[in-house]
């Protein structure tokens, strides 16, 4: 994997969010999608809750944007077991698919991407 994204917090607040995810799609224009890999860690998961309703804070929905990367056929999609535990979450409440890893093994395989943009 070229380029690995890297998301560690959380959708709302910040604009990091929303500027990761225009980069990623940007990216695929620029790389294969076999090339870039998406990981989802810390509170970063919470990027992927179901159900979130950003018009309550006066926020743009990019949560749901995460389903696009079905569409631009990203399926290297990896979520952190640990960090899905400590949100109280499971997989079936993330609005997409992702592998789920081990910290320790997601790590490992982010350590073997070429470039690493975090979130």
């Amino acid at each position: 994997m070229k380029l690995a994204f890297v998301f560690r917090s959380t959708p709302f607040g910040r604009a990091s969010t929303r500027e990761g995810l225009d980069a990623l799609l940007a990216a695929t224009a620029f790389c294969d999608e076999q090339d870039i890999a998406v990981f989802f860690l810390d509170d970063g998961v919470f990027s992927l809750l179901n159900h979130q309703d950003p018009a309550q804070i006066l926020q743009k929905d990019v949560v749901n944007m995460f389903k696009l990367l079905d569409l631009y056929d990203i399926e290297q999609r990896y979520i952190c077991l640990e960090s899905l535990a400590t949100a109280k979450m499971t997989a079936s409440d993330c609005i997409i698919t992702c592998e789920k890893m081990a910290r320790a093994a997601l790590l490992t395989l982010l350590g073997k991407a070429e470039r690493v943009l975090t979130f």
